[in-house]
């Protein structure tokens, strides 16, 4: 991999996070409510001079683009803030909400991504058959059914045939392994279905486009078995832009692994931003929303890596 390259990826993430994080404080600011006002309450004691005192000791005082440009010095320093209701930093309360979203999308990239390889070589194999048909139909329907509808769906039917399951709520891996996998298997397999869906009629599409080239009828000529033509030549190069969607997936599931865990009562990222929306809590919400868009910029970064790595003609291209 070329320096020039890699300086050219480097650049554009920093700009892009730059961007997202303007983006982010701006919209922030425009959320309707007075920090301060939430925070003092409806109380008879509370005057303008008490309100525009801690309105001034909290730094809401300044113009947008002075807080922006103070929050933004702090963070490249490391300093995110400190919650306006607990007085701790911001990261340590994100830390204790973080691994519980992360094992949960985790576990539904695992489970979208991994079945969605084998299940879309299928498709491509079987084309023209009523199980392609089947399997096509199933995809049509994994994209359109919303994750926290399914999740809904899922918690109603198992707790009418089996009330003793434990399906909400969260427990560390350290304390309970197998109650932590149990927890998180219906939430991820609802995350995963749209993902599985999407990538595994990806999938098949790139596998018929490969199967047409002339490398794979040179080798079904020379007799190469059909499991080799199949996995050795066309899943290979069918797996390019698979690995670029997986990418992008990765960034839905950051965002939609919040809705779900709303649905299963998972004390994650999701439950910390709703909380920090209504209390008008800026540092904490900035800085979480920043740590979800930042994930998705820099797991779509490692893709363009490894992309070019795949495939040099992408390197050539931006060396050019």
């Amino acid at each position: 991999m070329s320096r020039n390259f890699l300086v050219t990826r480097i650049v554009d993430l920093a700009i892009v996070l730059i961007g997202v994080s303007m983006l982010t404080f701006l919209m922030i600011r425009l959320v309707p409510g007075d920090a301060v006002a939430i925070m003092l309450g409806a109380n008879a004691e509370v005057t303008v001079e008490r309100m525009n005192e801690l309105r001034a000791r909290l730094g809401l005082d300044q113009p947008i683009p002075v807080q922006y440009a103070q929050w933004l010095g702090n963070a490249l320093r490391g300093d995110f803030g400190n919650s306006l209701w607990t007085g701790k930093p911001v990261v340590q309360e994100i830390a204790v909400h973080l691994p519980p979203t992360l094992q949960l999308a985790g576990l539904s990239l695992l489970l979208g991504a991994g079945l969605a390889v084998p299940l879309g070589v299928a498709m491509a194999r079987l084309r023209g058959g009523w199980r392609e048909t089947a399997l096509q139909i199933a995809s049509v329907v994994g994209l359109t059914v919303p994750s926290f509808w399914l999740g809904i769906m899922m918690i109603l039917a198992l707790t009418s045939f089996a009330p003793e399951l434990q399906l909400l709520g969260y427990v560390p891996f350290t304390e309970d392994p197998a109650g932590n996998v149990a927890r998180l298997l219906l939430p991820a397999i609802a995350l995963a279905l749209p993902i599985l869906a999407n990538l595994a009629r990806l999938v098949r599409s790139a596998m018929l486009d490969a199967l047409a080239q002339d490398y794979v009828r040179t080798a079904r000529a020379k007799g190469v078995s059909e499991r080799s033509v199949l996995f050795k030549h066309a899943l290979r190069n069918a797996l390019i832009p698979f690995v670029t969607s997986v990418g992008i997936m990765t960034g839905y599931l950051l965002g939609g692994a919040i809705v779900v865990e709303q649905v299963f009562a998972i004390p994650g990222l999701g439950r910390l931003i709703l909380g920090a929306i209504s209390e008008r809590n800026y540092p904490l919400l900035q800085t979480a929303i920043l740590l979800v868009t930042s994930g998705f910029v820099l797991v779509n970064f490692a893709v363009d890596l490894l992309y070019a790595i795949i495939d040099p003609r992408v390197r050539l291209e931006a060396d050019q």
